[in-house]
């Protein structure tokens, strides 16, 4: 069972999701973009979404890469204030 917040989305568990996250990324600009808490990854499906576009096409758009940092940030932000 999968939860489904919108009719368009995909039906995908969170442990077929993390496959994609775990792949090995070998361009350095992107192996640091996405190293961040695997918390983040497990709390935030858009996330995810954009790591698993980058698993399977190896590439993001300019829009996808500043929307992903953006995103990241206010978690920071959030983590530190929570801490």
């Amino acid at each position: 069972m999968v939860l489904m917040q919108s009719s368009r989305q995909n039906p995908v568990c969170l442990e077929c999701e993390m496959k994609w996250i775990d792949t090995p990324i070998e361009d350095p600009i992107f192996k640091k973009m996405f190293d961040i808490p695997r918390e983040f990854y497990l709390e935030n499906g858009f996330l995810r979404s954009i790591r698993s576009n980058y698993a399977r096409f190896k590439t993001l758009s300019r829009a996808q890469v500043e929307t992903f940092e953006k995103v990241v940030k206010n978690l920071l932000k959030k983590k530190k204030k929570k801490t």
